[in-house]
């Protein structure tokens, strides 16, 4: 028996249970893995709430890192004793023991850190898809990106950076502001005390910019749109605030925007696409090009506290959960 999270009904942070489960063996294709860290998510909370659907009851979680304990029948490339992470397939990474299928598990080089590694498996290969694929930056560009201080964006700062992109980044305090410049972000926008497009417009001569990465979504879309350069893009790829709802002609009006929501798993398939951007990404890590550890850790059993901190934007960085 092993103890995971697990919840029966959507709402608080209230609903997430500390249950023993029934591990059982891997079958084909698939692999045991026991966590060593396990992340906590903006998107976990989606799905607590409800906001993303799940069958009910269910686990909860993206993504962990750990050691292959056991592997079923006709896996080839994951072995027993290997460290290895993940950031898509069935939710439940909120647990000590899982099976999973082993074509989502990614090798962890010995240069990175299991405790590294919790904090880059989602929140790391995001910033990948998102300057590498999404908007493809290429060195030169003034970008805004939105919760510059958050897990996935003080990645993102270190990132762009490495790529020598100007980076505008929008937190909420000025101890986030100091953060985030301190890993990279060139100018930050406090926006509990400043107008984030007027800001965004004096930083760049009035020009604006070519794209804005925006993960709160509606307390952020007027802004977002007035940042940008005509044709320019919102990517749109989250909504911490609450759902983004635009009107076309709106896109038109403010100088012929294009707008995306991207979603990891159709950028991050197939397996040898998967592995070529963790490649990417470790070898800045590897490099000391992007350093990454937990800013916050929790108990397992403490992951309620964890989705209350997180729901508070009382959290900078990563935090993750020890099993």
């Amino acid at each position: 028996m092993a103890k995971a999270i697990r919840i029966h009904e959507t709402g608080g942070p209230e609903v997430l249970r500390l249950e023993s489960i029934e591990v059982g063996e891997p079958g084909p294709g698939q692999a045991r893995v026991r966590h060593t860290y396990i992340a906590v998510n903006f998107i976990d909370i989606y799905f607590r709430t409800g906001r993303y659907p799940l069958p009910l009851p269910n686990g909860i979680g993206s993504d962990a890192v750990g050691v292959v304990e056991a592997v079923g029948p006709g896996v080839k490339d994951i072995r027993v004793g290997d460290r290895v992470g993940y950031l898509i397939g069935p939710q439940g990474a909120y647990a000590q023991v899982r099976v999973m299928p082993a074509e989502v598990l990614i090798p962890l080089p010995d240069g990175v850190s299991d405790r590294t590694a919790a904090t880059l498996m989602m929140k790391g290969m995001t910033a990948q898809y998102l300057f590498r694929q999404v908007y493809p930056l290429k060195g030169g560009e003034t970008i805004l990106y939105h919760a510059a201080a958050g897990g996935v964006g003080l990645i993102a700062c270190q990132w762009a950076r490495a790529l020598g992109v100007t980076m505008i980044g929008t937190v909420s305090t000025d101890e986030k502001a100091a953060i985030a410049k301190a890993n990279g972000c060139t100018h930050t926008i406090v926006t509990s005390r400043e107008n984030i497009a007027q800001r965004v417009r004096e930083i760049t001569d009035g020009k604006g910019v070519p794209v804005v990465y925006d993960s709160v979504g509606k307390d952020t879309l007027e802004a977002s749109l007035d940042s940008l350069q005509p044709r320019g893009v919102l990517v749109s790829n989250g909504t911490s605030s609450g759902p983004v709802v635009i009107d076309t002609m709106t896109l038109a009006v403010k100088g012929s925007i294009w707008v995306t929501r991207p979603a990891m798993v159709h950028y991050i398939t197939p397996r040898s696409h998967m592995l070529a951007m963790a490649d990417e990404l470790f070898g800045h890590v590897e490099a000391g090009r992007i350093v990454s550890e937990p800013k916050q850790s929790f108990a397992l059993a403490d992951a309620g506290e964890a989705h209350r901190a997180l729901e508070s934007r009382a959290t900078t960085g990563a935090t993750v959960l020890v099993p």
